[in-house]
């Protein structure tokens, strides 16, 4: 089953978003993987997400696509925003952009770029996306993104521009790139869920001070996977958390496929299954 036939699947069973990975190019040390053992060997494939999203855009209708997270710092400002308002307007303003530092030196090094610069081209390159998102004759000067009088079209349909979900710590550079450029917030794996929810307070009282409405936050919280009877990763077992999330502040709870359907035939019954007990959960 191709990866199209997935999203088709998934937005006719009512799954609300769709959520893919980035990875350029993979470095030999994966043992430098924080969170744990690395769930790939260096040579396994890593589609390039927005060209994925694309696909994904054509062959559904209504589910919603995103990253999680796209290492937006990689990629150029400019060609960035083109490509991603491309892609909203392709998906009828469906786009998503989850996005992060990453974790690979060797990234940024393959890609020309200064691995201790990787916090500043990150708040630039959101920030360079916005203007060129949102104003018709762009401007620029930043510490790593210069432009004058830029035309960069189509805008995207969505108004402001395409969405990111920032991930991550709450920091304070990274609390303040959230507030100056977030719509949502991605907490950084293996976050519990009180630091969940002790994070949305601390993110919403921030919106608020920089003169922000928090109440259109998005926050996207794992799905905690929790084991049956069987010992085994249970769907049912699993989303007995999903209110607890919810009441945390989440607003998307994202759901890892992988921990509980391995083979893609089975897929289809797996969408079906997830958002009717999603559905029954949360009455």
């Amino acid at each position: 089953m191709l990866l199209t036939d997935l999203a088709r699947s998934a937005d006719d069973s009512g799954v609300d978003r769709l959520v893919v990975v980035d990875h350029v190019v993979m470095g030999e040390r994966t043992d430098r993987y924080r969170w744990g053992r690395f769930p790939t060997t260096p040579e396994d494939d890593w589609p390039e997400p927005l060209t994925l999203l694309a696909a994904m855009a054509a062959a559904t209708e209504r589910v919603r696509l995103a990253t999680g997270i796209l290492i937006a710092s990689l990629r150029r400002p400019a060609l960035l925003a083109k490509t991603a308002a491309t892609l909203d307007c392709l998906s009828a303003g469906r786009l998503e952009l989850g996005v992060g530092i990453g974790w690979q030196r060797e990234e940024y090094e393959a890609c020309g770029l200064d691995w201790a610069e990787r916090g500043q081209l990150l708040t630039d390159t959101l920030a360079a996306c916005q203007t060129l998102w949102t104003e018709e004759s762009a401007s620029v000067d930043r510490p790593t993104v210069h432009f004058e009088d830029i035309h960069c079209n189509p805008k995207p349909v969505q108004p402001g521009g395409v969405p990111f979900w920032v991930a991550g710590t709450l920091a304070p550079r990274n609390l303040a790139r959230l507030v100056d450029h977030g719509a949502g917030w991605i907490p950084i794996m293996g976050a519990s869920l009180e630091d969940i929810a002790t994070g949305v307070q601390a993110v919403r009282s921030a919106f608020v001070d920089a003169g922000r409405d928090p109440s259109g936050l998005g926050v996207q919280g794992p799905l905690p996977v929790a084991k049956g009877e069987d010992d085994r990763p249970s769907l049912a077992a699993s989303l007995a958390g999903a209110p607890a999330l919810i009441e945390a502040g989440v607003t998307a709870v994202h759901v890892p496929m992988g921990a509980f359907c391995r083979e893609p035939d089975a897929a289809p019954a797996f969408f079906v299954d997830a958002v009717e007990r999603f559905r029954a959960e949360l009455g």
